[in-house]
C-alpha cells in the first residue's frame, strides 16, 4: 500500500511497522538497524537508525538493480513561497507528493537507459558551467582580450559604465539567461538619466559580448542585436573652433587666470600642439625631447593605436622648460593633485576654460577639445597642405603605405607649420584691434 505523510512522521528508527493486507498498522518490529517503507512502482523510504528518512528509487538497466538517491523527506511546509520550495527542492528536500513526481521523472530516464544519477550529476556540471559564465565573468573575460588594442582612457570608460549600469542588474546571471529584455531595461534607465550616448555604447558593448560568448559556445545567440533602433541616437553637437579674435582674448584671459601654473601651461600647450586632451593629460617625461623639440606619443596612448611624433615649436618647448621645473621630477608632466600616481583630469581644463568665459551657458561654448579645430580651420585658410594638417592631427590614414609615407616625408612640413602656427597665435594675441569680447562674440 502507497505510503501517508501520517506513516511517514510517526516512522521511528529502530521501530519496524508491521502491516495487514489492508496496510493497516498493527504492531510494530524492533529492528537493529535502517529498514524500508515502501510506497510502490521503485519508490520507498529508508529511516536510519540516526532518525534520518530518506528517499530511494530502486530500478534495473540491463538487467542490472540499481538504486538513486532521490532525496530526504520533509513535511509539507506551510506558507512558503516559491522561491523557498525552489531551494528546498534543489536542496534535495522532498514532501512525498514531490517525490512521487521525482520517482516519474526517474522511471521516463531509465525508459531511455540512462541512468538518474548520471543525469544528476550531468545538470549539475552544466549548472556549474552556467554559474561559472555569468554575464560579469564573460564581459571581463571578452574585457582582458580586447584591452591591449584599447587606450587606457576607453579601458576605463568600458568599466566604469559596465560596473555601474549592467553587472548590478544582469551581472550574476548566466549569460545564456540574460534576455533583450533585460537589457532593454538597462539601456532605457540609462537613457531615462539623460544619457543617451551611455545607452547606446552600453547596448554596443553587451552585443560585443554576446558575439564573444557564441564564439566561445556560451550563448546561442546575441539578445542585444534586437534593440537596434530601441535609443534614440542623440544630434551630435560640433564644439565650433574659436576664431582669430577669439584666440587673441583666450591668450589674454590666460595671461590673467589665477589658477595654478600647470593649468595654465596645459591649455596653452593644447592651443599650440593641438593635440587630444587625453594625449597631453597623459603625457610622460620620458615621451619628450627638449633638444630636438619633438614629442613622441607611444601607439598605446594614441586613439589610433599608431606612434606620432608632435614637432614643439620654441615656445612649446619654452612652455615645457618651465614646466619641468613644477614637475620634472615625476614621471607624468600633468600629475592629479590629489592622487599624484594618476594624471589630470580633463574636468580641470575645462573648468579653468568656464572660469575665464570660454565654457559654460553664456560663452562661445568652447571645450579643451575644441583647439584641434580651432588649428584646423586656421591652418586650412592659410593655405597649409590638407595632408600635412590631417597628419598633425593623427587623424588615421586608411591607406597603410600612404600613412607611412606620410608618417616620413610630412615631419619636416609639419615643423614648419608647427612653429608658423605658433608665432601666427602670438601675432593674434599682439592685435589689439581685432580682439573681440567674449560675451559678444556669443551673441
Amino acid at each position: 500500500m502507497p505510503l501517508t505523510d501520517s506513516e511517514i512522521r510517526n516512522a521511528k528508527p529502530g521501530e519496524k511497522p508491521i502491516k495487514d493486507k489492508t496496510g493497516k498498522v498493527t504492531g510494530r518490529e524492533t529492528v537493529d538497524g535502517p529498514y524500508k517503507l515502501t510506497d510502490g512502482g521503485g519508490l520507498y523510504l529508508e529511516v536510519r537508525t540516526t532518525g534520518a528518512k530518506l528517499w530511494r528509487y530502486r530500478y534495473r538497466i540491463a538487467g542490472k538493480e540499481n538504486v538513486f538517491a532521490v532525496g530526504e523527506y520533509v513535511q509539507a511546509p506551510s506558507g512558503e513561497t516559491k522561491e523557498q520550495t525552489q531551494s528546498r527542492r534543489n536542496a534535495g528536500m522532498l514532501t512525498l507528493s514531490e517525490a512521487r513526481a521525482r520517482r516519474e521523472e526517474c522511471r521516463a530516464l531509465v525508459k531511455q537507459g540512462i541512468h538518474p544519477a548520471h543525469y544528476r550529476q550531468a545538470a549539475r556540471m552544466e549548472q556549474s558551467a552556467r554559474n561559472a559564465n555569468t554575464f560579469e565573468a564573460v564581459a571581463r573575460e571578452w574585457i582582458a582580450k580586447k584591452k591591449p588594442g584599447w587606450t587606457p582612457y576607453y579601458l576605463r570608460q568600458v568599466e566604469r559604465f559596465l560596473e555601474a549600469d549592467v553587472f548590478p542588474y544582469v551581472g550574476n546571471l548566466p549569460i545564456r539567461n540574460v534576455t533583450a529584455a533585460h537589457l532593454l531595461e538597462i539601456v532605457r534607465r540609462v537613457e531615462g538619466r539623460g544619457a543617451e550616448t551611455v545607452a547606446l555604447l552600453v547596448r554596443q558593448w553587451a552585443s560585443a559580448i554576446f558575439r564573444y560568448a557564441v564564439a566561445t559556445l556560451r550563448a546561442d545567440i546575441d539578445p542585444a542585436a534586437a534593440l537596434r533602433g530601441a535609443i534614440h541616437r542623440p544630434k551630435v553637437v560640433h564644439r565650433k573652433p574659436m576664431t582669430r579674435d577669439q584666440i587673441a582674448g583666450f591668450v589674454k584671459a590666460l595671461d590673467a587666470y589665477g589658477g595654478y601654473r600647470t593649468t595654465v601651461i596645459a591649455l596653452r600647450l593644447m592651443l599650440l600642439t593641438f593635440v587630444r586632451t587625453v594625449e597631453l593629460r597623459g603625457a610622460h617625461w620620458a615621451e619628450i625631447d627638449l633638444d630636438r623639440a619633438e614629442w613622441r606619443i607611444p601607439a598605446e596612448r594614441m586613439k589610433m593605436r599608431e606612434p606620432h611624433i608632435v614637432p614643439l615649436s620654441r615656445q612649446a618647448v619654452e612652455l615645457l622648460r618651465e614646466l619641468h621645473t613644477y614637475t620634472g621630477g615625476r614621471g607624468m608632466l600633468f600629475p592629479n593633485y590629489r592622487n599624484p600616481k594618476t594624471c589630470m583630469t580633463a574636468t580641470t581644463l575645462n573648468r579653468a576654460l568656464e572660469r575665464m568665459g570660454f565654457n559654460g551657458k553664456d560663452s562661445i561654448g568652447f571645450s579643451a577639445h575644441g583647439f584641434r579645430a580651432t588649428a584646423s580651420t586656421i591652418l586650412n585658410e592659410n593655405g597649409f597642405r590638407p595632408d600635412v594638417i590631417e597628419r598633425q592631427l593623427a587623424h588615421a590614414e586608411r591607406n597603410k603605405v600612404r600613412a607611412s609615407y606620410n608618417q616620413a616625408e610630412y615631419l619636416e612640413e609639419r615643423r614648419v607649420m608647427m612653429q608658423q602656427w605658433a608665432d601666427l597665435t602670438d601675432e593674434m594675441a599682439k592685435d589689439d584691434d581685432k580682439v573681440m569680447p567674449i560675451k559678444k562674440a556669443a551673441a
